[in-house]
């Protein structure tokens, strides 16, 4: 199993290889939770101004691939760069319109990524999740 400490670390390594010039205005925590069927991930603004960025428990298996967390992170630092959650200026009016966080991605090298991310939702979420989701 994956846990909070080997999470934390994989953000750092995606945020300094793939975001160096992201500049973190606040403190970033990053958790597993949840076991959600339609949500890999998501980004908060916490109470006292720090981000929270949650990825999916069930990504904690081994079973689910590593590139699956590693895009989930991504696409959540995408978002705390665009000012969503995050003390940043907010660049857009909308999170997702017009595609700005897989154009973000692919910008920044995830473009292998997005496709893959895209074959294991269609071809092997659905199974994995009902597997996982009843242990």
């Amino acid at each position: 199993m994956r846990d909070k400490f080997w999470l934390e670390n994989r953000m750092i390594q995606i945020k300094d290889m793939l975001f160096p010039d992201l500049e973190l205005e606040n403190q970033i925590i990053v958790r597993f939770k949840g076991r959600w069927k339609n949500k890999f991930g998501h980004i908060k603004l916490l109470r006292n101004k720090n981000t929270e960025i949650v990825v999916n428990g069930l990504f904690s298996n081994l079973e689910v691939p590593e590139y699956m967390i590693d895009i989930t992170l991504a696409h959540e630092l995408v978002h705390y760069l665009h000012g969503f959650q995050s003390p940043l200026k907010q660049k857009y009016k909308h999170p997702h319109k017009g595609g700005v966080v897989k154009k973000e991605l692919i910008k920044r090298g995830f473009g292998h990524m997005v496709c893959k991310e895209r074959v294991f939702i269609k071809e092997k979420w659905v199974k994995l999740y009902g597997r996982l989701n009843v242990l």
